[in-house]
């Protein structure tokens, strides 16, 4: 499977075509198991250093590394001068905001909760690419968008005591998936015309520059090695989630409009709840299996186009 292959700028409005949705099923597949599986590792991560310093590991350390993938496979790692305002405020607005927010919001809530308020971004994508550039979703998404709802609010209902015990983690987790929806339809908007693994690797080394000066700044000099169960739950994210995941993500974007790749996505808060109730025993039950139905129908009508009927005669 070459994610490359998906222009980063090409936009299909409405998702149709066999080949497309084959292709976007396959990686949301992928991304919905390599980033749900992730969150309940978040706290685990933070532990013992900041999240600035988690954040800009993080970062930096997939961008470098798909940095290198790109130019084994004998691609450049040039961008024309006019992309670079798109790039870069794409960068800072989705993968520098989001990460920082959702990870301050899974340390404040249960990491399961924490996700359920990331992944509001749909919502948001289509707010804003209504309202900013008068791009009315078809009958069929504003369905998918209104079982999308329903999942979420399932998913939040029992959990309003904890938001109003930290509502500083709501407010984190709501502006992270404001910050993703942001930064994808800004890219969504003008994406340079580069591979897949150019794109995401620039995404992320540009975000780890203003995350490694606050982490700097941050620090006072202080340092700590963390232990190794901390080091390896950093090691898996920085390699599977953020590096791994973001490409997926970004050929999922190339693939899909933004608020039907954010709709895409929508099954990841139900894995991370399900991974949660696992790693850190919280909450799983009827509430989250109908959740769970609601994100399955959400995601097959935003996905899966009915073949066309066969023209008589």
């Amino acid at each position: 499977m070459r994610t490359d292959d998906a222009a980063s700028g090409g936009i299909d409005r409405e998702g149709c075509g066999p080949g497309l949705n084959a292709r976007a099923l396959v990686l949301v597949g992928i991304l919905t198991l390599l980033w749900g599986t992730t969150w309940p590792l978040m706290p685990i991560a933070v532990r013992e250093v900041s999240v600035w310093t988690f954040r800009a590991a993080a970062t930096f350390g997939a961008g470098v590394i798909l940095m290198g993938v790109a130019r084994a496979r004998g691609q450049s790692l040039a961008v024309a001068r006019e992309h670079w305002l798109t790039l870069g405020s794409s960068a800072i607005v989705y993968v520098a905001v989001w990460g920082v927010a959702s990870t301050y919001s899974a340390v404040l809530i249960p990491s399961g909760q924490a996700a359920v308020l990331s992944y509001t971004m749909p919502f948001w994508a289509a707010l804003i690419s209504w309202m900013a550039f008068g791009e009315r979703p078809a009958r069929r998404m504003v369905l998918a968008t209104v079982l999308a709802a329903a999942a979420i609010t399932l998913l939040m209902w029992p959990n309003f005591g904890v938001y109003a015990r930290a509502p500083l983690g709501l407010v984190l987790g709501l502006l992270a998936g404001l910050g993703w929806a942001g930064g994808t339809v800004i890219l969504k908007r003008g994406a340079p015309p580069i591979p897949v693994t150019v794109l995401t690797a620039w995404q992320l080394v540009i975000a780890g520059v203003p995350i490694s000066v606050v982490a700097l700044l941050a620090s006072d000099g202080h340092w700590i090695a963390p232990s190794w169960p901390s080091l390896a739950a950093i090691a898996y994210i920085v390699l599977i989630p953020m590096a791994i995941g973001n490409l997926c993500w970004f050929a999922i974007v190339g693939l899909l409009p933004a608020y039907v790749a954010g709709m895409a996505a929508i099954l990841v808060p139900v894995v991370a709840l399900v991974s949660g109730a696992i790693v850190h025993g919280e909450p799983l039950g009827l509430i989250q299996w109908l959740a769970m139905g609601c994100c399955a129908a959400a995601l097959s009508l935003a996905l899966l186009r009915p073949a066309p009927a066969a023209r008589e005669g």
